[in-house]
C-alpha cells in the first residue's frame, strides 16, 4: 500500500510541500465541485418545474371535476 503522494502529483519528492502548492490543488478541487453543482442545480430547476407544472394540472382536473359535480343546473322554460 502506497502511502506517500501520488504519481502523477506536480511536487516532487525531495521538497516540501508549500502554502502555494496547497492553494493550487485547492484551487483545482473547488473547479471540479462547482461544475458539479452548477449540473446538480440545473438539473434540479428543470425537476422543480416539472414537478410544479404537474402540481398545477392535478389541481386543475381536480378543481374542474369537483365543479362539475357541485355545480347547479338551472333550467329555464318558457312556457
Amino acid at each position: 500500500m502506497n502511502i506517500g503522494p501520488r504519481s502523477g502529483s506536480a511536487v516532487p519528492k525531495d521538497r516540501p510541500i508549500t502554502r502555494d502548492d496547497l492553494e493550487q490543488k485547492f484551487g483545482e478541487l473547488q473547479g471540479g465541485i462547482d461544475s458539479e453543482i452548477a449540473d446538480a442545480r440545473s438539473l434540479a430547476i428543470t425537476a422543480g418545474v416539472v414537478v410544479v407544472v404537474v402540481v398545477v394540472l392535478i389541481a386543475f382536473v381536480l378543481g374542474r371535476r369537483r365543479g362539475k359535480r357541485l355545480s347547479t343546473i338551472v333550467e329555464i322554460r318558457r312556457v
